[in-house]
């Protein structure tokens, strides 16, 4: 079976390089033989997520580089298994409610179990209170990039947001409400995409413009998270891994959401960055039009 091309779901110029070059293209290489056999995405997922309790299992013998290094290993092979998932979720078309929460449980059970297993390891106060200071600063960060991402994507295809429909349960609309903070900020260059008559010109230039600071963002993938681990761990400190994650990645975080919105503005203030932008892009003209 040829395997399949590289998911177009996923924008090349803001994935993660170790993405690129290790984790997608593993996971393309194995799924002709998973699709094969039959192994289903959610079997896979239960894969995946066994694959990062025993490397979460590992780090937790930190003081020992050998376990260090097992569990890097183990952490790549969970990083394409979650990557694999989807691809036979997409290739067989059994995508359903139940493999996006398994996905779910996959990446942020993971994290959560290192988390534990690191702070207990270390077991003292201090060490359990920036443990959890950093957990809360890692949930954050996630679900802000991933928002971003998504965001990226829906306006690289011409697709500006529609607002929530409104709720009657007071509960649900609080929620809606801190949950689409963000989207409050971001919504002037939404409501242009839409009414634009030129949206597929602004969506061309927008997306161009907004992979500066989305790649900028990319630290704040679970790819780089293993990597600070591993580097914390192997130097005999996993606490230097939390500070990273609440100082550092913190400030990606800020630096980003930041730069994003500033792009938003420009083109949703003026026509001229869309003329602009794209005087710099040969125009490929058909040969049938006459010179």
């Amino acid at each position: 079976m040829t395997p399949p091309p590289p998911d177009q779901s996923r924008d090349r110029r803001i994935e993660d390089p170790t993405n690129l070059w290790v984790i997608h293209p593993a996971g393309r290489m194995l799924l002709p033989w998973f699709i094969a056999r039959g192994i289903s995405a959610n079997a896979v997922s239960v894969g995946g997520l066994t694959l990062g309790v025993l490397a979460a299992l590992a780090f937790g013998r930190w003081e020992h580089w050998p376990f260090v290094v097992a569990g890097s290993v183990l952490s790549v092979a969970w990083l394409i298994a979650d990557g694999l998932d989807g691809m036979i979720a997409r290739a067989t078309g059994t995508a359903s409610p139940l493999g996006r929460a398994l996905d779910g449980l996959c990446d942020h059970g993971v994290f959560i179990l290192i988390y534990l297993v690191l702070a207990s390891s270390i077991s003292t106060l201090d060490g359990w209170l920036l443990a959890i200071a950093a957990g809360v600063a890692h949930a954050l960060q996630s679900n802000l990039y991933e928002g971003e991402r998504a965001r990226f994507h829906r306006r690289c295809k011409g697709l500006g947001s529609a607002p929530p429909q409104p709720s009657r349960n007071p509960l649900v609309r609080f929620y809606d409400r801190i949950a689409g903070t963000v989207d409050r900020f971001a919504g002037p260059f939404d409501d242009a995409l839409r009414n634009r008559s030129d949206s597929a010109r602004l969506a061309a230039v927008y997306g161009q413009q907004a992979a500066k600071p989305m790649r900028l963002m990319r630290f704040l993938t679970a790819n780089t998270r293993i990597g600070a681990i591993f580097v914390a761990c192997l130097a005999g400190d996993p606490r230097l891994f939390w500070w990273f994650e609440i100082g550092p990645l913190t400030l990606v975080l800020i630096i980003g959401l930041i730069w994003h919105r500033s792009v938003e503005a420009r083109l949703a203030r003026s026509a001229s960055p869309v003329e602009r932008a794209f005087s710099s892009i040969p125009i490929i003209q058909s040969k049938d039009v006459k010179k």
